[in-house]
């Protein structure tokens, strides 16, 4: 596997809520992320795919709720998101995609 697929599988896609707006004014960017990928793994992926210099990496898991499908109980999958908090001077757009 090359590294720029792998750098892909680290990073699923970048999230754009009310909460993650308020967040970019203070230079940080949210992406959901794979489950097992750790701080240092996010860092240089963002680092190599966007081009830009990551200060700091910050992360939360989400549970999946327990949800209910024509009758059957289902559970949705456990999000991982990263908060990664940019040094002055770099941004990235997520609004125009990758």
């Amino acid at each position: 596997m090359s590294a720029a697929a792998n750098h892909y599988d680290v990073i699923r896609k970048p999230l754009i809520t009310e909460k993650t707006t308020m967040a970019s004014e203070n230079g940080a960017v949210v992406f959901e992320v794979a489950i097992e990928a750790n701080k240092p793994q996010i860092k240089e992926a963002v680092e190599a795919v966007f081009g830009v210099k990551v200060k700091a990496v910050n992360t939360t898991i989400t549970k999946g709720k327990s949800k209910r499908f024509r009758g059957r109980l289902g559970t949705r999958k456990d999000v991982k998101k990263a908060y990664v908090t940019l040094e002055e001077g770099n941004t990235i757009d997520v609004s125009t995609g990758l």
